[in-house]
């Protein structure tokens, strides 16, 4: 049987290496400027400016 700490080492290194490349891949899309534009436009709505 597999130590516990081992086999969450190893779901910790997967989801980390997901996340990572799942962001590398939203850059490459241009998603990042997507974001800021929405997050730009929110943040105006809510001062009442926008």
């Amino acid at each position: 049987m597999k130590n516990p700490i081992h086999k969450r080492r190893l779901f910790q290194i997967f989801f980390l290496t997901a996340a990572f490349a799942l962001m590398i891949t939203g850059l490459i899309n241009g998603e990042a400027q997507t974001v800021l534009a929405k997050a730009v436009n929110i943040c105006l709505e809510c001062i009442g400016i926008g």
